[in-house]
């Protein structure tokens, strides 16, 4: 079955995934700001997997919390929407070119884990490597669930946006 959203499904899904987001930053955010960030509502991006129209909703979900509950300001926050998007938009694509739920654990673990640093080290004045380790440690533990959450909506016949049955190349 390839199910068709309509804009308005597309922006009440979208605004959900947001404010999921923004839930689970809060309650997660002792762990997901500190040396090892291990922020598990970046998991979430695998939703992208599925759902290719909530790429640009993850970016400014990501912006929201780090303006929010980051205190890094707007380099941080504008970082943050790159980053989300850049993820997110991985993610969809390598669905969309086959690739297995494997691209979700990958792009959650290495793209917010070498990008973040990057604008991370100028603000924190830490080394980009000492960033790296640390935020690698935690998007891995972030990829690794985010792809155990898309294989359970794929066991559960959620079906994606563009794949007729939920199953890419079809």
């Amino acid at each position: 079955m390839n199910r068709e959203y309509t804009g308005t499904k597309k922006l009440a899904i979208g605004a959900v995934c947001i404010a999921l987001y923004l839930t689970v930053m809060f309650f997660t955010q002792s762990f997901a700001f500190g040396q090892y960030q291990i922020r598990i509502a970046t998991a979430l991006y695998g939703l992208s997997y599925l759902f290719p129209f909530l790429v640009v909703p993850f970016g400014i979900a990501n912006v929201i919390s780090n303006l929010l509950m980051g205190g890094l300001g707007p380099i941080d926050a504008i970082g943050g929407f790159i980053m989300g998007v850049l993820t997110s938009g991985v993610i969809a694509a390598g669905r969309r070119y086959g690739m297995g739920t494997w691209i979700v654990a990958v792009s959650v673990t290495l793209l917010p884990g070498l990008g973040v640093p990057v604008w991370l080290s100028y603000l924190l004045n830490i080394p980009y490597p000492v960033l790296v380790v640390s935020l690698l440690f935690g998007q891995f533990v972030s990829g690794v669930v985010g792809m155990m959450l898309i294989n359970a909506l794929e066991k559960a016949g959620v079906p994606g946006l563009a794949f007729k049955g939920g199953k890419a190349g079809e």
